[in-house]
C-alpha cells in the first residue's frame, strides 16, 4: 500500500471515529431531552385539553392499559415500543408519573376527536371537522374525455388509484402527471388522486392510531366503493407503495398493475422486520443530514412534537415568510404538503404503516403473485431516502417485476423534473397490460 494511500485510509477512519462519537453524545442528549419533554407536555396538555395525552415512553405491557391502546386488538407496530433510550428506565419519569397521579391525577379514557392545543387551528386545517364530507378523505378526480357522455365515459374508461409518500399529498400527482397526459391517455384513463389519511386536506382524527388498517378502510370508503371499482390500476411513490400493495392483496382480482416508485422493502423475519425498517430508513447517525432529520423525527416522539408545534401549527406564517424570500405567490407544492399534518397523523404513519408495514409485505407480495398481478418498479439510482437495495430485493422476490433504475435521479427527482417522461412510462406501462405483445421501454433507465 502506498504512503498516499495509507494516510488516506488513516483519515477516514478518524473521521469516522470523530462522527461516530459525536453522535454518541448528540443522541444521549436527545435521549435525556425527550424524557424531560415527556413530562412537560403531559402537564400541558392537562393544563390546555383536561386530560395528559397518552405516549409511548412506558412499556407496552403498561401503554395497553392506558387509553385505549391495544384495548381493540389494534395493529401497533413494535418501533412505538422498542426505540431504546438509555432515560427511559431510570427513576426520573416513573418520579414524576407518580407526582402527576398524585397531583394532577391519570389519564383516563380513549382519545377524542378534537383539535388539539398544539395542531394547527387555521381553516384549511379544520375544515374536514365542519364539512359535510365527515370522516372521508380529500379526492381528486380527473375524468376522461373521449367521449360528450360522461357515465358512458366513466364506465369504458380505466381506472387509476394515485397514493403518495409520506409528509405529501394528491398534489404530487395531480401537478406531475396529470398534466402530462398524452391525448390518448386523456380519452382512456379515470384517474383518483388521494390525500391519505391524516395529510393534505384529508381528515386528521386524534382518535386514530393511522394503522394500515385505517388507511385502506379509508380509501375504500372514498374511492373503491363510493365509485363502485370493479378493476384498478394502481401507482405509488415511497411510503404510498406500502398502502399500495395492502390495497392490491385484498383486491387482488380487481387489480391490473401495480406501479411502485421507491418502495422501501427489506425482506426478513416478521418478529424483526419493523425494527429493520426503521434502522434502514431512519437509523441514528449524524451524517448525511437527511437521515439525521429522519431519525431525529422517527425516534423521539416528544422532540418530534416540537417541531411539528413550531413549525406546523404556524405553516400559515411560514408560508408567508417564503414568499417574501423567494418572491412567489404560490409556493411549490412541496413546500406547502410538508406542513399538512399533525404530529400525531405523521409520528403514528410513520411507525404504524412505514415499519409496521413491513412485516406484512412478503405476504401481500406472495398474494399478488398467486393472482399473477403486473409489477413495475422505479427507482433513482442516487436515491437517499430509500435504499437502492430496496429494488434489487422487490427483483429477488418477484423475478418477472419489471425494474427499472433511473440514471442520475434520487428520491425526489425520479418523479419531479421528469414528469413528462414519467407520464408517458405510466401510460406504456397501462398499454402493455392491455397488449401483451407490447413493448415496454423505459427511457434512459437499466433493467434488473
Amino acid at each position: 500500500m502506498s504512503p498516499a494511500s495509507l494516510v488516506r485510509g488513516c483519515t477516514i477512519k478518524a473521521a469516522n471515529s470523530i462522527i461516530s462519537t459525536l453522535g454518541f453524545i448528540v443522541f444521549l442528549y436527545l435521549d435525556f431531552l425527550e424524557i424531560i419533554f415527556c413530562i412537560i407536555y403531559r402537564f400541558l396538555d392537562k393544563f390546555f385539553e383536561g386530560k395528559a395525552c397518552s405516549c409511548y415512553c412506558e412499556s407496552r405491557e403498561a401503554q395497553e392499559g392506558n387509553a385505549g391502546v391495544d384495548a381493540e386488538g389494534i395493529e401497533m407496530s413494535e418501533t412505538l415500543y422498542r426505540r431504546q433510550n438509555v432515560f427511559r428506565q431510570t427513576g426520573l419519569l416513573g418520579f414524576a408519573r407518580k407526582w402527576e397521579n398524585c397531583s394532577v391525577g391519570a389519564a383516563e379514557g380513549k382519545m377524542v376527536n378534537n383539535n388539539k392545543w398544539s395542531d394547527c387551528g387555521c381553516e384549511s386545517c379544520v375544515s374536514w371537522m365542519k364539512d359535510g364530507s365527515g370522516q372521508k378523505l380529500h379526492v381528486v378526480m380527473r375524468e376522461p374525455s373521449r367521449a360528450a357522455n360522461a357515465d358512458s365515459c366513466s364506465n369504458l374508461a380505466e381506472n387509476v388509484i394515485f397514493l403518495h409518500g409520506f409528509l405529501s399529498s394528491s398534489s404530487f400527482w395531480t401537478e406531475t402527471v396529470f398534466p402530462n397526459l398524452s391525448e390518448s391517455g386523456e380519452q382512456n384513463y379515470r384517474l383518483f388522486a388521494v390525500d391519505l389519511l391524516g395529510f393534505g386536506r384529508s381528515p386528521k382524527p386524534n382518535n386514530c392510531f393511522y394503522t394500515l388498517r385505517d388507511h385502506l378502510e379509508m380509501i375504500e370508503k372514498s374511492v373503491i366503493h363510493p365509485f363502485e371499482l370493479k378493476s384498478f390500476h394502481v401507482v405509488a411513490y415511497s411510503m404510498g407503495c406500502i398502502i399500495a400493495l395492502a390495497l392490491a392483496a385484498k383486491y387482488s382480482d380487481c387489480v391490473k398493475s401495480i406501479t411502485l416508485v421507491a418502495p422501501p422493502y427489506f425482506p426478513s423475519s416478521k418478529e424483526e422486520a419493523s425494527l429493520v425498517a426503521l434502522q434502514k430508513l431512519a437509523g441514528k447517525k449524524l451524517w448525511p443530514p437527511l437521515l439525521f432529520g429522519s431519525s431525529f423525527m422517527s425516534w423521539y416522539e416528544h422532540l418530534g412534537r416540537c417541531v411539528c408545534l413550531l413549525i406546523c401549527r404556524n405553516h400559515k406564517i411560514w408560508e408567508n415568510i417564503l414568499k417574501l424570500l423567494t418572491w412567489r405567490r404560490d409556493l411549490h407544492f412541496i413546500a406547502v404538503d410538508l406542513t399538512r399534518h399533525t404530529h400525531h397523523s405523521a409520528w403514528h404513519t410513520m411507525h404504524n404503516v412505514v415499519c409496521g408495514g413491513a412485516k406484512f409485505m412478503d405476504d401481500y407480495l406472495e398474494t399478488l403473485m398467486k393472482s399473477k398481478v403486473k409489477f413495475c418498479v422505479i427507482q433513482g439510482d442516487s436515491d437517499n431516502v430509500v435504499p437502492l437495495e430496496c429494488s434489487h430485493n422487490f427483483k429477488s422476490k418477484v423475478t418477472d417485476a419489471q425494474v427499472s433504475i433511473v440514471p442520475n435521479a434520487d428520491h425526489v427527482s425520479v418523479v419531479i423534473g421528469r414528469d413528462r417522461d414519467f407520464t408517458i412510462n405510466l401510460e406504456l406501462i397501462w398499454t402493455s397490460i392491455a397488449d401483451p405483445e407490447f413493448c415496454l421501454e423505459d427511457d434512459n433507465s437499466s433493467e434488473i
